[in-house]
């Protein structure tokens, strides 16, 4: 039996998504498959997945992103894979540009950034951090491989390039979801760095946080976002100060 080929695939990880994955996969009927990552969801996340037509695999993420996005690109047979989020939409022009993009077999790029554009709180945010993110999330299936952890990166080999379309990215519904988000991401970040020989003292939990806020409240204009926009710094300084509080516990944990 002949195998399928695909010229690209959508991979999707998912954990307990089913009030926001319907929408991501829906705008994702233009790939030629779309693969879904699932780990353990209890919410009716899988049948939602399956009722959409997608190739589901169950998989414990257990603590490490990078491995099951690895996982999720040994499974898709495209040539070209794109990594989506399930809080991420692909307009109707960005899957054009990819479409144009990848069809021309003349270029010899390897991978694209892609800009993301965030809505937060009632507002698109236009400023900031979020405003600056370009995400290596497309890339011929056979030039790299994910690292880190958490906060995880595509090392591709080869040249890059950038589309201009951005993804539409709704995280976060609620301040307070926003805050549980934070504490599992520090937890993990601040067990990768103290692996990684990386040490915090007493004025890396004041500085880096408060440099952090500075830059994306004032340098970086947030401020120009609103209340969205002050709560997005506060929040990514808390994010700052909440992983080197952590890390400075895990030293002087060991060193009982």
């Amino acid at each position: 039996m002949l195998e399928l080929y695909y010229m690209i695939s959508a991979v999707v990880l998912t954990h307990n998504d089913g009030k926001m994955l319907t929408r991501c996969l829906e705008n994702l009927q233009w790939c030629d498959e779309t693969v879904v990552v699932d780990d353990e969801s209890t919410d009716g996340t899988v049948g939602i997945a399956k009722k959409l037509g997608t190739k589901v695999f169950t998989r414990k993420l257990d603590g490490d992103f990078a491995a099951q996005r690895n996982f999720g690109l040994g499974k898709a047979k495209g040539e070209w894979v794109l990594f989506v989020d399930s809080d991420e939409v692909v307009s109707t022009e960005l899957a054009g540009e990819i479409k144009t993009t990848i069809s021309d077999k003349r270029q010899a790029i390897s991978g694209y950034f892609i800009k993301r554009k965030d809505y937060f709180l009632g507002k698109w945010l236009e400023h900031g951090e979020t405003a600056n993110v370009k995400l290596l999330r497309l890339a011929r299936q056979d030039v790299g491989k994910w690292n880190r952890p958490v906060h995880e990166v595509w090392d591709v080999q080869g040249p890059v390039g950038e589309l201009t379309h951005p993804l539409f990215h709704s995280p976060h519904p609620s301040v307070a979801q926003f805050l549980d988000e934070i504490n599992r991401y520090s937890t993990l970040n601040a067990s990768y760095l103290y692996k990684q020989g990386v040490r915090a003292s007493w004025w890396h939990i004041i500085v880096y946080p408060a440099a952090k806020f500075f830059i994306n409240y004032i340098w970086r204009l947030g401020f120009a976002d609103s209340t969205a926009g002050a709560i997005m710094a506060l929040m990514m300084s808390f994010h700052s100060f909440l992983t080197r509080a952590k890390l400075w516990q895990l030293i002087a944990y060991v060193k009982q």
